[in-house]
């Protein structure tokens, strides 16, 4: 008898509550004062738990704790303004007769916090990562602006570039008439941004044909074919970029009041690319091939091409070229001179 009285004095005690509950009606035949604070009965006294906690599936916890197995499950209960996140497990009572079963319910208030706390983290370590790969993928975006995709894996991997020389490949130099004129008698704002529309439609350009776009410096436009990706069109490839850019300023100028006229020069042979630089970097062509592309550029015309003899040998069975003569290229010497007038194709 005192044995009984101690254990449920210990029972009542306990931070825990505790049930016991016969299992064919459901009927709570003893409860400490947690569990009748938690779940107190209505109206009616003598409630069964189903009633006292309408979360429990009766159903579902009968098929389990008739096979002598635990059945628990989580809910929440409300004591005064507070709501109280509660797990309970109902297992039957070893050699009780008659059978009844132990309903045991925990406040698992910390558990639900620190679960909180971990999925909060878990989101912003995701949130975290994924700002990561946007900023990883916006620098990436940026130095492939500045530099073919072989040369940026190559610093990616290794941290560094080799100098790398192309016996192949034609370069292309563009420049605009009279823009320091322009930039001083227009609005410089206006103006920009009008180049810069210029250029984005000559960045499409050379994409469509496989080339690369070097570089940028004020109004010049310099784009190469032939490298880093070998290519036997790297002259045609060239030309054909060439001819749309002009084309694409005539259209430009027939439609805008401002004027953009440009020289563009061409010429094939060996560069060296290398990457120059070491906390801002630059992709560069150097070389006697660059320097030719250049005089082709200045000794040009506006909205002219003009072709080095070398270019002309690539390309003259698919491409329409005028002789120009015989001019003098400082650094060079005398050199036949060609325009570049259209793809023969063009013609019929």
């Amino acid at each position: 008898m005192n044995n009984s009285v101690d254990l449920k004095q210990l029972i009542q005690s306990l931070d825990t509550a505790i049930a016991l509950v016969e299992p064919d009606t459901w009927a709570v035949v003893f409860e400490n004062a947690k569990f009748f604070q938690w779940f107190p009965p209505g109206a009616e006294t003598d409630e069964p738990l189903t009633q006292r906690i309408q979360s429990l599936n009766a159903e579902r916890a009968a098929t389990r704790l008739e096979d002598r197995r635990k059945y628990s499950f989580d809910c929440e209960t409300k004591v005064g303004p507070r709501t109280i996140p509660l797990r309970i497990d109902l297992q039957p009572l070893p050699e009780a007769e008659p059978p009844l079963l132990v309903v045991q319910c925990r406040d698992i208030s910390k558990e639900k916090e620190a679960q909180y706390m971990l999925d909060s983290y878990s989101k912003m370590s995701e949130r975290h990562a994924k700002e990561l790969q946007k900023e990883k993928e916006r620098v990436e975006k940026l130095l492939l602006n500045i530099m073919p995709r072989t040369v940026y894996e190559e610093l990616k991997d290794y941290g560094t570039t080799t100098p790398q020389r192309f016996e192949s490949a034609t370069i292309m130099m563009l420049d605009f008439v009279k823009f320091t004129d322009m930039a001083i008698s227009h609005d410089p704002s206006a103006l920009v941004a009008e180049l810069n529309d210029i250029f984005s439609a000559f960045d499409r350009i050379v994409e469509m044909f496989g080339c690369e776009r070097i570089r940028t410096i004020g109004d010049s436009y310099m784009a190469v074919s032939g490298l880093p990706e070998a290519t036997a069109e790297h002259a045609k490839n060239i030309a054909k970029v060439s001819l749309r850019m002009r084309r694409y300023l005539e259209r430009r100028n027939a439609a805008h009041p401002q004027q953009w006229r440009c020289r563009i020069g061409i010429n094939s042979g060996p560069v060296i690319g290398s990457l120059v630089g070491i906390q801002k970097y630059v992709y560069d062509l150097f070389g006697p091939g660059v320097n030719l592309a250049s005089r082709m550029e200045t000794m040009s015309e506006p909205m002219r091409i003009t072709v080095s003899a070398n270019t002309y040998e690539q390309i003259k069975d698919e491409f329409v070229l005028s002789e120009r003569g015989d001019f003098e290229v400082k650094g060079f010497g005398d050199m036949k001179l060609y325009f570049l007038e259209s793809e023969i194709r063009d013609r019929f």
